[in-house]
């Protein structure tokens, strides 16, 4: 499958105003048709007595969990089916994932992290018909959805690849400029160099090396700019390799100008950070943006006219190598509703409830299938346009490789992170770290 795609043209706003004073209140459903074709849905006949309890990761903008939450009363006051929506912590969602699936019960739909679908695809339900639809629909599903949403060598679908979070590098415009920049440096040597001057400025810059599920996820984009990976086309692993010394030998100078304490820092840190005015510089969602635009005091809701937003700079590999934090919707085969999930899915999939949903969130959820690039969400305030493209050019976790139980295991255990954080902090040579990660992620890889 081919990641390397070209950035489609911005597409002009569709020009629906934003009102009121909150994100939720600000959406009014007059955006253009989006789809771009009428395929007759799937026939799913929903069980009598059908309820359903749904987990998903909780919000880091209050406009996602509104709009979630209306759209889901809107398909309980359609249907008549009660559902239940469980929001858990991001580091919690993965193990409760994986406990409803070895013990048979639980959640009867989840939007679980990444490929941890892959760790128990024989337990969930396959979608093809309703993948089918809403791809004929909505203009096609991104490479990345389809490298998550379906099971290598079938094809099948056991996942629908419902929103990425995309990051971009958010920094302070004004304290940029006092040390000279106008723009944002678009290579490796260019981001190292500015985050020296920053520091050197007394505004670091600041990324997470702890187990941040989302925020870490930086190290994989330095780790694929060098031309490493976890593995290759044939599922072998090749981390222990000349590419990723390079990769580990850059992070570490890099390091140097971070502001301490980032190797603790799970995804909620560095928000509070560049919010407090203790870093200028960070990679992350559009939600620190969204909480300084939609702050009660005055002053945070003044720096949202000072943050600017820039995509990841490009590595020697020559093309951008930048991740997405995909969340996958899942049925399990243990629900007694398969058809009301089914029917909540497609639902909550359609143009009027999704493109509302990415409204009040200000985009912080990317779309999975093309047609959602026309979404005004992504011109009416051209700070958001940065994360329209994040699904359409993201690589997935297991680049170079294709999706599997093992390499969602290597991911969960954050062998990758670790591997940089050693090194960072001088605990192991570039060298040492990596023979080590290639140790651990071979553990999975055997058969």
């Amino acid at each position: 499958m081919m990641f390397r795609l070209n950035r489609r043209r911005t597409l002009q706003g569709l020009g629906a105003a934003l009102a009121g004073t909150t994100m939720l209140g600000r959406w009014r459903p007059a955006h253009a048709e989006l789809a771009v074709a009428n395929p007759t849905p799937p026939d799913y006949p929903i069980e009598d007595g059908a309820t359903l309890r749904v987990l998903r990761p909780s919000k880091f903008v209050q406009g996602d969990e509104d709009l979630f939450n209306a759209n889901t009363k809107k398909f309980t006051d359609k249907t008549g089916v009660p559902v239940k929506v469980d929001n858990q912590s991001w580091e919690d969602l993965r193990p409760l994932t994986s406990v409803s699936a070895n013990v048979g019960s639980g959640p009867d739909l989840v939007l679980a992290w990444q490929e941890d679908p892959q760790l128990f695809a024989d337990k969930l339900i396959v979608l093809n018909d309703l993948a089918a639809y809403l791809g004929e629909k909505y203009g096609g599903w991104f490479p990345v959805a389809q490298h998550y949403g379906k099971v290598a060598g079938t094809g099948d679908w056991i996942a629908l690849p419902f929103g990425g979070g995309g990051g971009t590098m958010v920094y302070r415009g004004s304290w940029l400029k006092d040390v000279g920049y106008d723009t944002f440096p678009k290579d490796f040597p260019g981001f190292l160099e500015l985050c020296k001057v920053l520091q050197k400025a007394g505004h670091p810059a600041g990324f997470a090396l702890g187990h941040a599920v989302g925020d870490a996820g930086w190290t994989d984009w330095v780790l694929w700019g060098f031309g490493g990976a976890l593995i290759d086309e044939q599922e072998k692993v090749i981390l222990n390799s000349p590419e990723t010394i390079e990769a580990l030998n850059y992070a570490k100078e890099l390091y140097q100008t971070f502001i301490p304490g980032t190797l603790s820092w799970l995804d909620p840190s560095n928000n509070k950070a560049f919010i407090a005015g203790d870093i200028g510089l960070t990679s992350n969602g559009i939600s620190i943006y969204y909480a300084c635009k939609t702050s009660d005091d005055p002053k945070t809701r003044a720096l949202a006219d000072d943050i600017q937003h820039a995509i990841y700079p490009i590595g020697p590999v020559g093309f951008p190598t930048q991740g997405v934090l995909v969340i996958n919707a899942i049925i399990f085969k243990y629900t007694p509703y398969p058809n009301a999930a089914r029917e909540y899915l497609r639902f909550m999939m359609e143009e009027d409830q999704y493109a509302a949903w990415q409204e009040a969130s200000l985009g912080y959820w990317c779309h999975p299938l093309a047609a959602y690039d026309k979404n005004s969400v992504w011109t009416e305030d051209p700070k958001a346009t940065p994360y329209r493209d994040v699904m359409r050019n993201a690589l997935p976790q297991s680049y170079k490789g294709p999706p599997s139980q093992a390499a969602a295991a290597v991911k969960a255990d954050f062998v990758t992170v670790d591997m940089f954080q050693s090194v960072c902090v001088g605990q192991q040579t570039a060298e040492e770290a990596a023979a080590e990660a290639e140790r651990r992620a071979k553990r999975y890889f055997r058969s």
